[in-house]
């Protein structure tokens, strides 16, 4: 039904009601409320469409319906012996208005249903999905190895006080980490008047842990450390993990046991050689670099077998050595008892390695595309019956 054929009420009849309610043309009579409430009730009942209800309705009892105007221009006299009829017509009239509408209501929806059949036999449609990061599947990879070699987390804060992050890691004032261009200070001091620092490795965690549980231990620190550098293999944030063991005769075969087994479990590789360089490190006595040989395979470096093998060659992985004395002592342990060593890697730097990823900016640049490409479905739990390792490009 088109608009200029809304079924509104007769608009002859409608005047003769407000006319009769002012005085005008004789007074109103239950007859002619009567006639237009019956006129009312058909217009009501020819409507198809809850817009077309809606036209009746404000003809009828809307601000300048019909009912409204009549009890407007009523006389005072009137009021008293008609206003109570014609309330009531309006009532009957509101009432019809609503259930006319609930029916339309139902007949449109189901209208609607019957037009939006959904086909189920064809596949739902796909969502977005998230993926995990590399750094957080790597995460995930390196604490199931080591978890299977007994060792438990340990977590400290990032936010921490010179103390812990350098002196008691044997690391003197002119140490060059201390420098504020290697190191991102706060202007704050703490209750002990030390200064605060973004920590530079996840060092302080071993301090802490060895002055909460003391000895023995076999602990894991992974987390977020701050160094004030950037390029293509730097960031000022980036992620590292370190690992301590301490207990009674330890040595550096201890070490490189330790070292072998993660990285072969790590790589999922067993011709990962390693080769160990006399260092220094302020909180390790004797200090070692771990070498690791590698081959450029397809343009990326592959982790495996000897470098001095032909088209190998070696590269620097991680540091370790054995945990310096003042290092123990300032943990609460007594050298003389007690032995261990230490080492740290960057995680970031071993995720780059295993899945080909050549810039360390990439990691924290948000971009959807290199986390579709290089991210890990949620499912991709790493275990070691299964593989720690997840195929590239096998997240969203």
């Amino acid at each position: 039904m088109s608009e200029q054929q809304s079924p509104v009420v007769d608009e002859h009849l409608s005047e003769a009601v407000i006319k009769a309610s002012s005085g005008g043309d004789g007074a109103l009579t239950g007859e002619t409320l009567a006639q237009w409430m019956s006129a009312n009730t058909g217009a009501i009942e020819s409507a198809t469409t809850v817009g077309e209800l809606d036209a009746v309705r404000v003809s009828a009892v809307g601000k300048s319906g019909t009912i409204t105007l009549a009890l407007k221009k009523m006389h005072p006299e009137h009021r008293r012996e008609l206003a109570p009829e014609i309330n009531r017509a309006k009532a009957e009239t509101e009432n019809a208005i609503a259930q006319r509408k609930t029916v339309l209501e139902s007949a449109a929806l189901e209208a609607r249903l019957v037009a939006e059949t959904i086909d189920l036999s064809l596949p739902a449609p796909t969502k977005p999905k998230g993926s995990v990061h590399p750094v957080s599947q790597v995460m995930d990879e390196l604490a199931e190895i080591f978890a299977d070699m007994g060792f438990a987390v340990a977590s400290g804060p990032e936010i921490e006080d010179d103390w812990h992050n350098f002196t008691a890691l044997n690391m003197p004032d002119s140490h060059p980490a201390r420098a504020m261009h290697d190191t991102f200070y706060f202007p704050d001091r703490d209750a002990e008047d030390r200064e605060m620092l973004l920590r530079t490795h996840t060092s302080p965690v071993q301090i802490r842990t060895m002055l909460e549980q003391g000895a023995p231990l076999r602990i894991i620190a992974p987390g977020r450390v701050y160094r004030s550098d950037s390029d293509a293999t730097h960031t000022p944030m980036f992620h590292q993990i370190e690992g301590l063991v301490i207990d009674k005769g330890i040595h550096l075969g201890h070490l490189k046991w330790t070292l072998e087994t993660l990285l072969k479990a790590f790589f999922e590789r067993d011709d990962i050689v390693l080769r160990l360089r006399p260092s220094y490190f302020p909180f390790t006595e004797p200090s070692v670099e771990v070498d690791t040989g590698f081959s450029f395979i397809d343009g990326r470096r592959v982790v495996g077998g000897s470098g001095d093998e032909p088209g190998h060659q070696w590269m620097e992985l991680l540091g370790s050595g054995m945990v310096n004395r003042n290092v123990l002592a300032a943990g609460g342990l007594d050298p003389d008892e007690w032995q261990g060593f230490a080492f740290g890697v960057g995680v970031d730097r071993l995720a780059m390695l295993k899945y080909g990823m050549n810039d360390l900016r990439a990691f924290f640049d948000g971009d959807v595309r290199w986390l579709s490409h290089y991210g890990f479905s949620a499912l991709d739990v790493p275990t070691l019956s299964g593989g720690v390792g997840t195929p590239v490009g096998s997240g969203a």
